[in-house]
């Protein structure tokens, strides 16, 4: 038995918190959560493949148009509910894969004040591997319920980013035994469902920015079964608090704004 967890990605933090700019690709599965295409390296215009900080402050899931995502939602692999098994058939990778490519030094200082403090960006390659005494399954990201997000073009152009200083990562996903063996302690208490959150009187938050362009859809991603549609298939109860609601309480979010995570 097991309980769906929908997250987000914050994409702030790091060494361009300080609002430099950077493109971002990031995939489940290593399917690419913008267009739904197989995982590659490069960047691509044809179809825009990543996201542009601080332009884009966090991604709620994958795209799937007119101003709509469908929430990433946390599911094991093997049991067809993943992006990733729906439309490679496989469940062999899992996780999160995130790209990270700073502008060009020369590119930003055109457009700003000349930095005070040198970075160091070298490329690096951070693939970590945990190893878990229990058998569980490993996890992957399945396309949830649908929220509105806006995904934004990139203003700068594909040839402001320094693709020799990319920088990248594979997150492994964990669920409740997997948190236990590595930890050693027991998972925090699961996090609420969106009725849950609503009926506590807690903020949504809405991020819009008028001036800028936004991608169009993954029709791929558009035409994947949520996690719900997919339990009805197989024959399963959907879960219970997972209905859709309309949020009471909306806080609006601009550009320069960021949502942190909070204490829980």
């Amino acid at each position: 038995m097991y309980q769906a967890e929908a997250l987000w990605i914050s994409l702030g933090g790091g060494w361009w918190s300080d609002n430099y700019p950077c493109a971002i690709k990031i995939a489940a599965g290593k399917i690419n959560a913008v267009t739904g295409e197989p995982w590659e390296n490069s960047l691509s215009t044809d179809p825009p493949d990543y996201v542009v900080t601080p332009t884009q402050p966090w991604l709620d899931g994958f795209n799937v148009g007119n101003g709509l995502i469908r929430q990433f939602v946390a599911m094991p692999l093997g049991e067809g509910f993943t992006a990733e098994e729906q439309l490679t058939g496989k469940a062999e990778f899992g996780g999160i894969q995130i790209c990270v490519y700073p502008m060009k030094r020369d590119i930003y200082e055109k457009l700003h004040a000349p930095r005070q403090e040198e970075k160091d960006y070298e490329s690096c390659d951070s693939s970590w591997c945990i190893q878990c005494s229990s058998e569980a399954l490993d996890m992957g990201l399945a396309p949830g319920g649908l929220m509105r997000q806006e995904i934004y073009e990139d203003e700068y152009g594909i040839d402001s980013w320094e693709t020799d200083a990319m920088s990248r990562c594979f997150i492994h996903l964990a669920n409740s035994q997997q948190y236990l063996d590595i930890t050693g302690h027991a998972p925090p208490t699961k996090p609420p469902s969106a009725k849950e959150y609503t009926n506590a009187g807690m903020p949504w938050f809405d991020y819009y920015a008028a001036d800028k362009a936004v991608l169009e859809g993954s029709k791929k991603l558009a035409e994947l079964d949520s996690v719900a549609a997919k339990e009805i298939k197989l024959g399963k109860k959907v879960l219970d608090g997972n209905e859709p609601i309309g949020p009471a309480q909306t806080i609006s979010a601009g550009v320069g704004s960021h949502v942190n995570d909070g204490e829980w």
